[in-house]
């Protein structure tokens, strides 16, 4: 089932007709872009998400840069034809073309691994139902080698054959190189001594003595300085050598007749093979494009639904990224809430740039086409697409701008429904203006009785005003830049727009008294509201860049506060680091005096057994192995501390002096990790049991 479009100009009114012409611009294989000018919108949502699916994850193959083996493009329609003829018979050229697409294929299904099946179902999908059948590419290669000639071995009959033609070949050969041997002796041959003629072997004799020379003359050269003549003696063999030629011809000719015939089998087989590789590159070309213009995959729901995100037109953005230009984005939503969006403001400000947009996407989005949108975006699934844009004034029926119009909102009226996604380009114009809006007014109710969903553009404040006041209609503007005179091209919902034609008038530097005299002829009413709607576009302009600016503040503070956390961190390691350095130094530095120990106490085993008076070596024994000179210096150290500081009872806590029992050394505790504890010990941080530190003060504090 397709989707519906009015007028049949529907499509190409909103440019999709170029979108299909760059799909086939990246498709290779004639089937590929057949399907691609043939594009269908489909509106069974299992269809579209299927394809949808499949054109983004060849976009990721390609993204990852992994290698899709569908390189080789075929056409083989005509060959694949033949197949299905009785009798026919296809070359070794032919057979080779068709071996290649069953070796793609085949390569294709290696592809799919376990883990690519679970990654890539969509791509898998197309070749899920079909299999690979590796009885065609046997049969070929028992009859054909790599270049697409008939094996010696493909039947004994044609073995025979070729061990005969290789035999009389050789003994014609020899036979040869003896008369042109004896000829060239006599004198009679011409620069070119032999050559082939007819599929006949002879040799080129001077035209003075082509009688001199026995055998049959086949012709003569263009200069008829030379004649080829067929030696008497050679004759004979060259009629055997042409006979088994015939009968190689006939047997080359019935194997591949043969091979035809046992192929046909298979050619349906072979034809879906075609339409598969046809299909991968179809989604390839589809792929390509959407990596063009930055296509994403969007959320499809079975319901009339628009929601779009950061909407971008394709085509302008192709344009404008070819010109280095940036691209304003649309947001918009349309649902039963609000059904019917009204876009109003200044001419030139993108209206129908945005409507254009919104039905663009939605024909890409139901033709299985990735498109430039952000990925939470939602299209829902419309079964008709109705438009009305521009002037349809219609010659062949005599009808003017406004009759043609009408008759067009007849259409949309008659045949809409809650599965219509519709657009109207100036609902009402080509009318008096006050005519022209009440009418306009009722073709929008009765377009919201019918749920049909759409985007109307208009200048009418009947409209605008309509839309504020009726449930499932939105007002929607253009944001203009009253100042510098120029449209911003974004959309603003929520607010209708005025249509800035006074303060146009006025900038562009207008006489005043015209522009005062067109104001007098102006509905007061009509003209304060339009003054208001210009005020509160140029208010909200003001509230948006006030917004913008506060977000950029936010945003600054945010990354200072990261800085300055990422600043803290690293002050924090670089501690850490310097600890674990002083903690390796002082492991280093008891492995060094250990060593020294055990080299001690080598010698004094020495000394012991050397020794006459055992009494001094036991006195060195005890320096060294109860170190009383380290004792007392740990001694002296204590003593010190205990001059100027006292132990006191408490806890330790951050930011007290402690001391440690093993050495009497006092510092400030900086830090408290569980069980431990960092005490800065002169400009040093070390790390210590909690059990070897007590608390201390110093004397003239207790005092």
């Amino acid at each position: 089932m397709y989707m519906r479009l009015f007028p049949e100009t529907a499509a190409a009114q909103l440019e999709f007709n170029k979108i299909t012409e760059l799909l086939t611009l990246h498709c290779k294989s004639e089937y590929a872009k057949q399907k691609a000018i043939h594009l269908r919108v489909h509106t069974k949502k299992d269809l579209v998400c299927l394809a949808l699916q499949q054109s983004y994850e060849y976009l990721q193959v390609i993204q990852h840069q992994q290698y899709f083996p569908n390189d080789h493009i075929f056409n083989l329609s005509k060959e694949l034809n033949l197949l299905k003829i009785p009798g026919a018979m296809l070359s070794g050229e032919q057979f080779m073309e068709i071996r290649s697409l069953a070796e793609s294929i085949e390569k294709i299904f290696r592809w799919f691994h376990a883990e690519r099946i679970v990654a890539y179902p969509g791509l898998h999908a197309l070749i899920k139902e079909t299999w690979y059948e590796k009885q065609i590419k046997e049969w070929i290669d028992e009859v054909l080698d790599e270049r697409g000639q008939v094996r010696d071995n493909a039947s004994p009959a044609l073995k025979e054959i070729r061990q005969q033609l290789f035999k009389k070949r050789q003994e014609l050969r020899k036979l040869f190189d003896k008369i042109v041997s004896r000829l060239n002796k006599q004198g009679y041959l011409a620069e070119i001594e032999e050559s082939f003629l007819n599929g006949r072997r002879v040799v080129a004799v001077t035209a003075e003595q082509k009688r001199a020379v026995r055998g049959i003359l086949h012709g003569e050269s263009d200069s008829r300085k030379s004649a080829f003549i067929e030696p008497e003696e050679t004759i004979e063999l060259n009629n055997q050598l042409y006979e088994l030629e015939n009968e190689e011809r006939k047997e080359v000719f019935r194997l591949l007749q043969l091979l035809t015939a046992q192929l046909s089998i298979h050619a349906s087989l072979l034809q879906v093979y075609h339409e598969k590789l046809g299909d991968y590159d179809f989604i390839r070309a589809k792929a390509k494009l959407a990596q063009d213009y930055r296509g994403e995959y969007p959320r499809v729901e079975d319901r009339s639904h628009v929601h779009l995100v950061e909407a971008h037109h394709p085509l302008l953005l192709l344009h404008n990224v070819k010109h280095q230009k940036s691209t304003i984005p649309v947001s918009v939503t349309l649902q039963e809430s609000k059904r019917i969006l009204l876009i109003s403001g200044p001419n030139a400000g993108g209206k129908t740039v945005t409507m254009k947009t919104i039905g663009l996407l939605q024909l890409m989005v139901q033709s299985g086409l990735l498109v430039p949108v952000h990925p939470s975006s939602v299209f829902g699934i419309f079964k008709q697409l109705m438009i009305h844009i521009g002037d349809t004034q219609s010659i062949e029926f005599e009808l003017s701008t406004y009759s043609s119009h009408l008759l067009h909102m007849k259409h949309f009226i008659e045949e809409g429904n809650g599965r219509t996604l519709f657009f109207i380009d100036e609902l009402g114009s080509g009318s008096d203006p006050s005519l022209g809006g009440a009418f306009a007014e009722v073709i929008l109710q009765e377009l919201l009785k019918r749920h049909s969903m759409g985007v109307v553009t208009t200048h009418y404040l009947n409209l605008k005003l309509m839309a504020g006041k009726t449930p499932g209609i939105v007002n929607g503007a253009m944001a203009f830049d009253e100042k510098n005179l120029r449209p911003l091209y974004k959309l603003i919902i929520g607010k209708p727009g005025s249509s800035y034609t006074f303060a146009i008038a006025e900038r562009i530097g207008m006489d005043p008294k015209l522009i005062q005299r067109a104001r007098s002829l102006v509905d007061e009413d009509q003209y304060r509201l339009d003054k208001l709607l210009n005020r509160a576009e140029q208010d909200m302009r003001k509230i948006e860049q006030q917004s913008l600016a506060l977000q950029q503040t936010l945003q600054l503070n945010e990354k200072l506060k990261k800085e300055l956390q990422h600043t803290l961190d690293a002050e924090k390691h670089r501690q850490q680091v310097e600890l674990l350095r002083e903690q390796n130094r002082l492991s280093t530095e008891k492995l060094v005096q250990l060593k020294d120990l055990e080299r001690k106490i080598k010698q004094l085993l020495v000394d012991w057994k050397k020794a006459e008076d055992k009494s001094k070596v036991i006195r060195q024994m005890d320096l060294v192995l109860f170190n009383r000179g380290e004792k007392q210096a740990v001694s002296r150290i204590k003593k010190k501390v205990t001059s100027k500081f006292i132990e006191i009872d408490g806890a330790v806590a951050i930011g007290l002096p402690a001391m440690m029992k093993s050495t009497h050394q006092v510092g400030e505790v900086m830090e408290i990790r569980g069980k431990k504890a960092l005490v800065k010990i002169g400009q040093l941080p070390i790390q210590v049991a909690l059990i070897d530190l007590v608390l201390v003060k110093k004397r003239e504090e207790k005092e």
